[in-house]
């Protein structure tokens, strides 16, 4: 888009998530995020379809300044920077330009001021980089991000932007460089990585979500090295952390689940754990590293599914309201577990998880307790 024309729609973005007089206000009015997603990808017809901006400038202005669209700029192995027209990639989204409520929500619970020195955790685009260097200065943002590809891009950009913050490819989960008074996770860990609180200043704060559930925790560092936070009360979530060129697969089912070791009917009937978010978030900390799906075909029958990487799986078929015929297998009966926390949840009204306090060990170990409930999630890495 020629000239200044963009500021108006990054002003109104701004006024949209921040009041006049945030610190927060000026940082996002001045960002073109456009140019920084200049191809992304589109989900349509069942599909995925590569956006080009310049071709578009009204649709990429409205694709790129709206409050909640996160733009996906990489499907599988694929990124848009190189992809053809007719490309249509399969797989999972791997990288996106996170939605800018969302970067701001993060930022808020991290309590960002200037004189901060930040640890910005998945550069993706580099969007939220760009806020927090325009807030801070450069020298006090640092970037990272597993792949080496979106690193180099969005340092390219960024700098055409006159921002030059540290940029660097690095595995968040491994030894991190220097330290900081906040580190922010713009991806969904598998718990709290050892090498963030050796990292982290007394006094930092660290905020993340959980790969595969739900949860936003906030801590912050005490002297001893460890840190005491909470479970937010927001369910939004991310990309799990990647390790490679590609989103890390899911668990597979076993091929043969026809039958199973154990066949029973279900306490509950099926439910799809998506549209639940507190369910979803006390069974991922009773079993870290759940994966779970859910269908509905043509006659009304729903069918959900859970499988662990312990060799565990369940299978629950059945109508709506229905208890339904469930198998398992494995060391641990998967759907025992989740119907036990929805015999919590009938007996008390709502789960304990939104809103409990985290303890996180020095190692990275989380403990969670609100109530009587108690969960513990090993570190990741």
């Amino acid at each position: 888009m020629a000239g200044d024309d963009w500021r108006t729609h990054a002003e109104w973005l701004a006024g949209k998530l921040a009041e006049p007089r945030s610190r927060w206000w000026a940082p996002i009015a001045a960002t073109p995020r456009h140019l920084l997603v200049p191809r992304w990808w589109q989900r349509g017809g069942g599909s995925w379809s590569l956006r080009e901006g310049a071709d578009d400038a009204e649709a990429w202005m409205h694709a790129a300044y709206r409050r909640t669209t996160s733009l996906v700029t990489q499907v599988g192995p694929l990124h848009a920077d190189h992809a053809s027209p007719g490309d249509r990639p399969e797989g999972r989204p791997a990288s996106s330009s996170t939605n800018p409520w969302l970067v701001m929500q993060m930022y808020r619970f991290a309590r960002i001021h200037p004189g901060h020195d930040v640890l910005d955790v998945a550069t993706g685009s580099g969007y939220g980089c760009a806020l927090l260097a325009r807030l801070l200065g450069d020298a006090h943002v640092t970037s990272v991000d597993i792949d080496p590809y979106l690193v180099k891009a969005a340092g390219r950009r960024l700098d055409a932007l006159g921002l030059r913050p540290v940029l660097l490819t690095a595995d968040a989960t491994g030894p991190l460089p220097g330290g900081y008074d906040r580190i922010v996770s713009m991806v969904g860990m598998p718990g709290v990585p050892a090498s963030w609180l050796p990292a982290l200043r007394p006094g930092g704060r660290l905020v993340t979500t959980l790969a595969g559930a739900p949860i936003t925790i906030t801590a912050t560092k005490d002297d001893d090295g460890g840190a005491w936070g909470k479970v937010e009360h927001a369910t939004a979530g991310f990309m799990a952390a990647r390790s490679g060129p590609d989103h890390p697969a899911d668990t597979p089912l076993p091929a043969d689940t026809a039958e199973g070791e154990n066949v029973r009917t279900g306490r509950y009937p099926v439910i799809d754990l998506d549209r639940s978010p507190e369910l979803a978030a006390t069974l991922f900390l009773a079993a870290p590293g759940i994966h779970h799906g859910y269908d509905e075909d043509a006659d009304g029958v729903r069918t959900a599914w859970m499988v662990h990487a312990d060799g565990s799986w369940a299978r629950a078929t059945g109508r709506r309201g229905e208890r339904p015929v469930v198998h398992q297998s494995g060391p641990r009966r998967l759907w025992e577990l989740l119907d036990g926390i929805r015999h919590d949840w009938v007996a008390d009204g709502y789960l304990q998880v939104y809103g409990a306090t985290v303890r996180i060990d020095p190692d990275g170990t989380a403990h969670f307790a609100r109530g009587r409930w108690r969960a513990t999630l090993p570190p990741a890495g």
